[in-house]
């Protein structure tokens, strides 16, 4: 019969070798998202090192003329819209001129497209996160059918930590909408899910495969966190990201946007 100093051994030999595998296994989704020369849009929630507030992380990449001219604008009330940056170069607003963040009574939404404005009028009539999306599909940008990516902090849901979706088609084809929600009960200090639009690059351009994949969270600063993944998007198709902290208890925000020089 095992000993209690013996069984509380045993339980931290568990408890290091979890966390060297969580940690080796975050690593080498995030490598993976260095070689990937088109996620496409992205999306990581997930919690600070410190745990004292959860994350959001947003980027998108472009590979036309069109796509390459955004920024990301933050506006006074805090929610983010895309611009073109250069406005007599635009050609059509559609699927890339949207807010990618707002938010509503505490729930802190990001997207990748206007399903936020969707999320949000639901959100404020007292409806779900789900029961928006369940109105919506992918883009309708065939042949490429860009999956429609979101994810949600509610400060007041007492047992979600955070939850992401994604809306699909089925193998490039308007066939079916697969219809994919993750809930979160617990958020893990150091550690995000990620979601992205593409598996990479591609014609037509192939949809995210599986669940969110676990990816660190470099830092308790935005600005650590932003430079990591900044640095992790291929040089030649990021356009913009941002990082959004909400602390935890007070609900205070605070948010950094890069936009490519």
């Amino acid at each position: 019969m095992l000993t209690k100093r013996a069984l509380l051994r045993n339980a931290l030999r568990r408890n290091t070798q979890v966390s060297t595998n969580r940690a080796a296994q975050a690593e080498q989704y995030f490598q993976s998202l260095r070689q990937n020369v088109y996620p496409g849009r992205g999306i990581v929630i997930g919690q600070t090192p410190d745990g004292t507030r959860l994350v959001q992380v947003y980027w998108i990449m472009g590979r036309s003329e069109n796509s390459r001219n955004r920024v990301f604008i933050q506006e006074d009330n805090g929610f983010v819209r895309t611009e073109a940056k250069n406005p007599a170069k635009l050609t059509d607003p559609s699927l890339i001129i949207y807010y990618p963040v707002k938010h509503a009574n505490g729930a802190h939404i990001v997207t990748n497209g206007d399903q936020t404005d969707t999320i949000h009028e639901a959100l404020l009539s007292g409806s779900t996160f789900e029961a928006a999306l369940a109105t919506r599909t992918y883009e309708p940008d065939a042949p490429n059918f860009t999956p429609r990516i979101s994810g949600l902090i509610d400060v007041n849901d007492g047992q979600f930590a955070y939850k992401l979706s994604i809306l699909k088609s089925s193998g490039n084809t308007e066939d079916q909408t697969l219809r994919h929600t993750y809930t979160y009960e617990k958020a893990l200090p150091g550690y995000g899910h990620c979601i992205h639009t593409y598996a990479g690059d591609g014609n037509p351009l192939p949809s995210f495969q599986g669940e969110p994949a676990l990816v660190p969270i470099a830092g308790d600063d935005v600005r650590q966190i932003a430079d990591a993944y900044w640095q992790a998007l291929n040089d030649e198709n990021r356009i913009s990201l941002l990082v959004k902290t909400v602390r935890i208890g007070s609900g205070e925000t605070e948010l950094l946007i890069v936009n490519k020089e």
